[in-house]
């Protein structure tokens, strides 16, 4: 395969002409510093003036999307990779093995039980609404398999409707309750009561509609409205909640943390000593600046948990049920050098001669899977993966067993649902998972060593044709860096037609993610968030350097926190790149604590309340940082107006100010899609957003896609 030069398409099409967005918005004082938002206008989604705007980019959308070639045939090859379907992991309980399922061909998941070595479908948001607007948002199972409760939201809200289904006919036998957002589901024994989280009524939280919320009982059959509230009351409206049970129902654990903050405090209570309606709640780990989540068996022994306690890239530690500090706390795996812990589970059933732990661990974001003596922790062996990919959750019975499920993936195969036997020693796939599809052909993965500019190195997956930088090729470069989240290796599925016609796809592991622990997040956060900016300058140098990427045909992308960093290369660097698409993306960084889900973030970025936090986020806001006659190569912005996270608002003010500032050639671009959010989306929307995406790199980055790429 070799990559033309750029193919001669005539002359440059002008810059189209933009709809009028008028200048009118304030120049505030803020910490002393005047701050102008001229498009604050745009933040009104009701305003006729902003609606009037939106309908002129979507015409001016659908006339420069038409121009982008092979936008079609990229919509087929996506619909073709995303049609093989798949499961998750099982939940078993009770006989019976809950789990997502998406048939071959079908747009979305259903949830399916396998009992008696056949799979049936329980719940299928399709027949309740046929537009594929509904999505199933979480689900859990009762303990003995008799009842799961499920939650539902429509036009991409993630505002959830919570019922409990029957598991043997599928039929509603308690709900609706609201306001929940994918809320865990904690059940009690016998299937007659749970607790889960939900939000305050708009009369009880003035002023904080949609963010105070509590830990309530709930008992199966009656109104939500009788529900007693558990915890939360008087604490900080910008809390999160978890909650558990242990199967015996014996214990209950709850968990609080900041927003998106790395750390959480637990409480435990003993509800064979109280009930279940009046929990003595006990401090289990509190003012601890560390994440740590609790493995719940049944039986009197040990609490298992894994911990960032004293050990930012994890470890897990046993502890006594009485205990209220980590000082009490044995560590039983310790942690790794180069490793970060994601999961373990116990596998203690009479078949085995000793109970295993089963770790999972990722090196430098690639997946790892252990084995360890539960007793004493010491090594037992390890688990062979298909690849260099990605384990999800540890999924096991609850009662005592030698079997564990997970989800394998990698970049270029749909992931598979893969079963560990810990008495064969065998890992093979789950039999309720459809067959396994090869890897795509063409496509070799290789992992970059980069240096940031102050000397620390950032890993760097490469897709390309052949392994290495042979010549300089169209280059598409993404990250995220944000939130301790890392991009671990898994299905890409626009990146195999880019590859495959030529093409380079890179994903840069910058700091602010998780791919090497808690200090890497920890390092990409706050008044450290320069160096997620400095990392991606570095990674995209790299390309060019090295000899991957094309000059002058170098595209970044980014979607949510990672369309801020998309955006922040652009605006840092317009003159570097050739195409910037940014996804759901976060612009406004002087004003996002007042939209969608922004004041939970402000342990990430820091808030604009606070004067140095603000000087921070004004420097490199995007939204901030446009520039009157800056050449900006050509922007794809994309939202989709469901979305409850990040506001649209972010992107139609960039947009806004991106067209009338620039002077590049390409266009600026605004794609709004409808009954959509930031979540769960079926797959022929998912199709049909990457081939817009790709097709517009396709389009300005100068690699030719319409040629015959198998899919």
């Amino acid at each position: 395969m070799t990559v033309s030069p750029p193919r001669d398409a005539g002359p440059t099409p002008a810059r189209p002409s933009y709809p009028a967005a008028p200048r009118s918005g304030p120049v505030e004082i803020v910490h002393g510093q005047p701050v102008a938002d001229p498009y604050r206008w745009l933040e009104d989604p009701d305003d006729p003036a902003t609606a009037a705007w939106c309908a002129a980019q979507d015409l001016l959308h659908a006339q420069e999307s038409a121009r982008w070639p092979g936008r079609e045939a990229l919509r087929a090859q996506m619909t073709a990779l995303l049609a093989g379907g798949g499961s998750g992991p099982p939940a078993v309980r009770g006989g019976r093995a809950f789990h997502l399922r998406r048939e071959p061909g079908h747009d979305l998941a259903v949830l399916a039980v396998r009992e008696h070595g056949r799979t049936r479908v329980l719940l299928d948001p399709l027949e309740a609404d046929p537009s594929g607007t509904t999505v199933l948002d979480a689900w859990e199972p009762s303990w003995e398999g008799g009842l799961v409760a499920v939650q539902l939201s429509c036009g991409g809200t993630e505002n959830s409707v919570l019922r409990v289904l029957d598991a043997a006919t599928g039929e509603v036998v308690d709900g609706p309750v609201d306001r929940v957002r994918r809320s865990p589901v904690a059940w009690l024994p016998g299937g007659r009561a749970f607790y889960y989280v939900r939000r305050l009524p708009p009369e009880r939280a003035p002023g904080g509609a949609g963010r105070h919320r509590r830990v309530y009982l709930h008992e199966v059959g009656t109104p939500a409205g009788l529900d007693t509230e558990i915890f939360g009351a008087g604490r900080p409206e910008t809390q999160y909640y978890t909650v558990a049970t242990s199967p015996d129902g014996r214990l209950l654990v709850i968990g609080a943390s900041e927003g998106t903050a790395p750390r959480t405090d637990l409480w435990t209570a003993d509800l064979t000593v109280t009930g279940a309606d009046r929990p003595a709640l006990r401090r289990f780990q509190h003012g601890t600046d560390a994440h740590t989540a609790l493995r719940l068996r049944p039986g009197g022994g040990p609490l298992l948990l894994r911990t960032t306690a004293g050990a930012p890239r994890g470890r897990i530690a046993a502890a006594p049920r009485d205990a209220t500090d980590p000082g009490r706390w044995r560590t039983l795996v310790g942690e790794q050098p180069g490793t970060v812990l994601q999961d373990f589970a116990v596998l203690d059933g009479p078949a085995l001669d000793r109970p295993l732990l089963m770790v999972v661990r990722t090196r430098h974001a690639v997946g790892e899977v252990t084995l360890h003596d539960a007793r004493t922790g010491a090594p037992a062996g390890a688990v062979t993966l298909p690849g260099h990919g990605t384990v999800t959750r540890l999924t096991t019975r609850h009662d005592p067993g030698h079997e564990a499920w997970f989800t394998y993936a990698d970049h270029l195969a749909p992931a598979v649902v893969l079963h560990y036997d810990a008495v064969t020693g065998q890992l093979r796939p789950w039999p309720g998972d459809g067959p396994a599809r090869p890897p795509a052909g063409g496509v070799r993965v290789t992992q970059e060593v980069v240096r940031s500019g102050d000397g620390t190195e950032v890993r760097m997956f490469v897709m390309s044709p052949t392994g290495r930088p042979d010549l300089p090729r169209p280059t598409v470069l993404t990250g995220y860096g944000g939130f301790g989240a890392s991009m671990t290796p898994g299905f890409t599925p626009q990146a195999l037609p880019w590859v495959r016609a030529g093409g380079v796809y890179a994903v840069a592991c910058v700091r602010g993610g998780g791919e090497e622990g808690d200090a890497w997040h920890r390092a990409g956060r706050r008044e450290h968030k320069h160096n997620t900016f400095d990392d991606f300058d570095a990674a995209a140098d790299h390309l060019l350097h090295a000899g991957w990427a094309a000059p002058g045909r170098l595209g970044v992308l980014g979607s949510s926190n990672g369309g801020l960093l998309a955006a922040t290369a652009l605006t840092r660097r317009p003159e570097a790149y050739a195409a910037v698409v940014c996804a759901a993306p976060l612009l406004d960084m002087v004003r996002y604590e007042r939209s969608g889900m922004g004041a939970s973030w402000r342990d990430e970025y820091g808030s604009a309340e606070d004067p140095d936090a603000f000087a921070r986020l004004l420097a490199y806001s995007p939204y901030h940082r446009v520039r009157e006659g800056a050449r900006y190569p050509a922007v794809l912005l994309a939202v989709f107006d469901g979305d409850t996270r990040v506001d649209p608002a972010h992107a139609r003010k960039m947009c806004a100010a991106l067209q009338w500032a620039g002077t590049g050639e390409g266009p600026v671009v605004l794609r709004t899609e409808r009954g959509v959010g930031h979540g769960t989306r079926g797959a022929s929307r998912s199709a049909g957003l990457y081939a817009d995406v790709m097709a517009f790199f396709s389009r300005y980055l100068d690699l030719d896609l319409t040629g015959d790429v198998p899919a």
